[in-house]
């Protein structure tokens, strides 16, 4: 029995798979950003109760923030601005009684996409999400590509200093509109200029990754409203014009729960190993 979790910047969660291909049904609870203490003892608790008193052979999860080189826990990161310095790793192992292993909460949420969703049988894929803040991963044949602090495209610089998260996240939306992203109807330009500020971001991003395609998740981009993906097309088209034909957009096909099953395929590959 696999235990899955994904640590976000608003809410943790977890699900089990008893077979390895499936996904029981996932618990979401809050996620204590600013008491880490709290935080990973509930995510081991709620991992616990899930078990129901099973055997735990391996566990694998998220969290949204850059790790160290041994993936034992966060170095950086204004989401968790708590769990940074802390040993997650250690404490969580020592909570569920099993081996745990950690990624960027982006890179597994890719890895799920690829695997079961949008970017299945591509071999290049770039994945960005679009939510509180922004997140992206490069998938390579099934496996996240190797890096050596991780990797960060919501950090790009694109306009005097501010970052494309800066620009496009749904925490600085609110902060410039005051109002929650989903309070702005989906007429309002606003949504508009989102997309051609993410349509440079992509820009960026494709001429230093060369995908074959890039999957587009978070709430700012599969919410209702959203930041129209046909807008980013076209946008991109504008700017995009050193490549003949440029890389496929698409949306996540795998919701809140890409992250979960990306867990599920780094706990299966490193049973493998």
């Amino acid at each position: 029995m696999y235990a899955l979790f994904d640590v976000g910047g608003s809410k943790i969660r977890v699900a089990f798979s008893k077979d390895g291909t499936e996904l029981g049904e996932p618990k979401v609870i809050p996620t204590h950003a600013d008491d880490f203490e709290k935080g990973v003892r509930q995510l081991g608790e709620t991992i616990q109760e899930l078990a129901g008193g099973a055997k735990i052979e391996a566990v694998a999860g998220g969290v949204a923030g850059p790790f160290n080189k041994e993936r034992t826990g966060l170095v950086g990161g204004r989401t968790l601005p708590d769990w940074t310095g802390k040993p997650l790793k250690k404490e969580l192992e020592r909570l569920v009684s099993a081996p745990v292993s950690l990624e960027n909460d982006a890179d597994l949420a890719g890895l799920g996409e690829t695997t079961y969703g949008a970017g299945k049988g591509y071999d290049i894929v770039v994945y960005m999400t679009v939510s509180t803040g922004v997140g992206g991963t490069r998938i390579v044949q099934g496996n996240i590509d190797v890096s050596t602090m991780g990797f960060e495209p919501g950090k790009q610089i694109i306009d005097k200093g501010r970052t494309l998260e800066e620009l496009v996240s749904g925490s600085d939306m609110e902060k410039q509109s005051g109002k929650k992203p989903y309070e702005i109807p989906q007429d309002d330009p606003i949504w508009e200029e989102l997309a051609v500020w993410l349509a440079v971001g992509l820009n960026n991003t494709i001429v230093h990754w060369s995908p074959d395609i890039v999957v587009l998740g978070g709430s700012m981009m599969t919410g209702n409203p959203s930041i129209p993906l046909e807008g980013v097309k076209r946008h991109l088209k504008k700017t995009l014009t050193i490549f003949p034909q440029p890389p496929e957009l698409a949306l996540a096909e795998l919701g809140d729960f890409g992250g979960l099953w990306g867990a599920l395929e780094l706990v299966k590959n490193n049973s493998r190993d």
